[in-house]
């Protein structure tokens, strides 16, 4: 069976002078009773951050308050812990990745939190260290800024010669201690000219992995380039004699995991260029290419890594940025190829339902601080976050029990149009004007079928839309259950970033009256609930 899990957004990264804390910027660092709001959905394990540069600060002074605070609650809570200590970071900032001592003041770091904590059992030293290592050395992006592939290479062995001697500092006070190990290794596609650098990529995408279990040496593909890289051979020799293999693989994956490399640099005009230094080329989502529809999502890549190592797997980050019907479908469709996995014979632990209060800011890996904000299963903008429609989804989950809603009639943009000839779970569309005009064209690139109340949907309408109209429109949702949401809106508001907002709260089931605040692009706004509301954050169950 397989179980769901949650975790925490949780990167510290530093960018030129800048630090970026998704703790911190998600308003998680200050809100204690967000692990009840998680334990309220049924989660029992939580990834969560335990992390280095926030503890040691300044080297040999250690401040345990924050911790020993939230790994309390959630002892009391019945939710096991199951800690990062780097995720996406460089340590910090008395030290780095490629200094000397990285390794053994991490391990030293380990050591006194399992020695704090005798009771955590599942470590996670070091978050993607290969993702960490191209973002960070090869695409210049995360500190040290590197751009080329030796550098990403010595920041990828140094990482994980630094898991392997945090696992040997946590077993020698918990011996039991697992490695649960993350990594994404989404697949690359190619146009023909370009198959033999997709073949080098997805050939590089599991150095980590194969340096954790020892498996590389003077036999492997990559030893040479390794050593070319500036890697020490000692290092390596280590790594192959002493390894640290996984007992648990965290397999990350998101709509961007998988990439197709186009050699027709026309076809993307509003693509950056990229390349290898022999052929231009646009390097882009592969479901927005033209790679094998078969062979593209969780499912594939889950098979892949199982026959590859056998190592009991989960599903470390499962998350869609996206519109919340979009999530939601993301989500599903992950937790169906976990299941399906399974039954074919792998070992699948969990599915992780990731960034359970959003994070900010990824549209540009952190580069840009523009607020952008992807809500998670908790919607952070709100205060206290707000529940979505995911949670529900969670909840019943949790409870072994399956989940549906209307919007899941309809795939995901990812996929091709549904077209089962059943019948549709409708939205129901009574009125006329701009706005309803709007929403209409909303709905249709989002794929939730809408009718016009004219034409008669009937018991296959599950909500009723209408707009009240006048300088600023007030939009209305009758649910076919008799609970109604008014979403009250603004003269100057960008009227399709307004229906978008509404539409993520319909798809929600946000019941009572409120008002839009901000609205722009891409599902950026913010609502604020009206006094006449009788209970805060009231939602549909």
């Amino acid at each position: 069976m397989v179980d769901v899990w949650g975790g925490i957004e949780c990167s510290l990264v530093r960018i030129g002078d800048t630090v970026r804390d998704q703790v911190a910027e998600t308003g998680h660092a200050d809100r204690i009773d967000d692990l009840d709001r998680i334990a309220a959905l049924g989660i029992r394990t939580l990834r969560y951050p335990a992390l280095w540069e926030n503890v040691e600060a300044v080297r040999g002074q250690y401040h345990w308050d924050w911790l020993d605070e939230r790994l309390g609650r959630l002892q009391s809570l019945g939710i096991t812990p199951l800690v990062g200590l780097l995720h996406h970071g460089s340590g910090p900032s008395w030290t780095h990745i490629l200094a000397p001592d990285f390794t053994d003041s991490l391990a030293d770091f380990a050591g006194r939190l399992a020695h704090r904590y005798p009771w955590l059992t599942v470590f996670t030293p070091v978050n993607e260290p290969l993702a960490t290592a191209r973002l960070s050395g090869l695409y210049g992006i995360w500190q040290p800024h590197g751009t080329d592939e030796a550098t990403c290479f010595r920041l990828l062995v140094a990482q994980c010669r630094a898991i392997a001697k945090a696992m040997v500092a946590i077993r020698r006070i918990t011996p039991q201690a697992q490695l649960l190990q993350t990594e994404d290794v989404g697949k690359i596609f190619a146009t023909p000219p370009l198959q033999y650098q997709a073949d080098y990529e997805n050939e590089r995408r599991w150095l980590s992995l194969d340096l954790l279990c020892g498996r590389i040496d003077e036999t492997h593909n990559f030893y040479d380039r390794l050593l070319a890289a500036g890697v020490d051979a000692d290092h390596l020799a280590d790594l192959s004699a002493k390894p640290c293999p996984p007992d648990l693989l965290g397999v990350d994956y998101y709509l961007t995991s998988d990439r197709y490399l186009d050699h027709s640099v026309e076809r993307h005009p509003n693509e950056p260029m990229g390349g290898n230094g022999v052929e231009p080329y646009v390097d882009i989502a592969a479901f927005r290419g033209d790679g094998p529809a078969d062979e593209l999502g969780l499912r594939p890549r889950l098979h892949e890594v199982w026959n590859r190592y056998r190592i009991p797997l989960v599903v470390g980050e499962l998350h869609n940025g996206c519109t919340r019907e979009e999530q939601l479908r993301w989500f599903l469709e992950g937790w169906r190829a976990a299941e399906d996995c399974n039954r074919a014979g792998a070992d699948i632990r969990a599915v992780t339902a990731w960034s359970l209060f959003g994070a900010f800011d990824w549209n540009s890996m952190m580069r840009q601080s523009d607020g952008y904000y992807e809500c998670g299963v908790f919607d952070a903008r709100a205060d206290p976050p707000r529940r979505t429609v995911i949670a529900d989804a969670i909840a019943a989950l949790a409870r072994g029990q399956p989940y549906d809603h209307p919007v899941l009639a309809q795939t995901g943009w990812w996929r091709p149009p549904s077209r089962s000839g059943a019948a549709t779970p409708t939205i129901q569309m009574r009125g006329f004007g701009r706005v309803l005009s709007s929403l209409a064209e909303c709905c249709s690139r989002r794929r939730l079928t809408a009718q016009a109340a004219h034409e008669r949907a009937g018991e296959r309408a599950w909500v009723e839309i209408s707009v009240e109209a006048g300088p600023a429109p007030v939009l209305h949702a009758h649910y076919s259950d008799g609970a109604t949401f008014g979403f009250h809106t603004y003269k100057e508001a960008d009227w399709m970033a307004a229906c978008n907002a509404f539409l993520d709260l319909v798809v929600d089931g946000l019941v009572g009256e409120f008002r839009l605040v901000e609205a722009s692009a891409n599902n950026q706004y913010r609502i604020i609930e009206l006094a006449q509301n009788t209970a805060v954050g009231s939602r549909r169950e």
